[in-house]
């Protein structure tokens, strides 16, 4: 084989492997931002249960729970749009000393539509759900 054979095959090679090499990087940064605004959610669910277990009532609980996980959202900058806080509160109707939860879910739409990568959607939503336990023997 002669050195005139081989010419053109790195250009082949570059063809070839620089797309699979961006798609690959692609994906691991779709992975990456997925993660760790999920990660993010589940803080700021964390967050909000929290408020919300010290709350005295359903209402004010639903309150303080929505206001502490979007504080957290926005403390972390993690660029969701559509920010959803849902908080279930039928445990405040349980007799005091009777153990209940106070169950947070939070869920925002993540936009990924700079990212290009073929097969990976322009935004997905993405949601966490943390509970904590409402204080056993709380006041009415």
């Amino acid at each position: 084989m002669t050195r005139q054979d081989e010419r053109g095959s790195a250009a082949i090679e570059a063809a070839i492997g620089v797309p699979a090499f961006a798609l690959f990087v692609g994906l691991i940064i779709f992975g990456g931002r997925t993660a760790s605004t999920h990660e993010a959610l589940q803080s700021a669910a964390a967050d909000g249960a929290r408020s919300a277990s010290l709350s005295r009532d359903a209402e004010t609980a639903r309150a303080d729970a929505r206001k502490a996980a979007v504080a957290s959202i926005a403390n972390q900058k993690i660029g969701c749009s559509n920010v959803d806080v849902t908080v279930g509160t039928s445990d405040f109707n349980k007799q005091p000393g009777v153990p209940g939860l106070v169950e947070v879910t939070v869920s925002c739409r993540l936009s990924l539509s700079d990212l290009a990568v073929p097969g990976v959607p322009g935004s997905r939503v993405v949601r966490a759900t943390m509970s904590s336990p409402i204080d056993t023997w709380r006041e009415r």
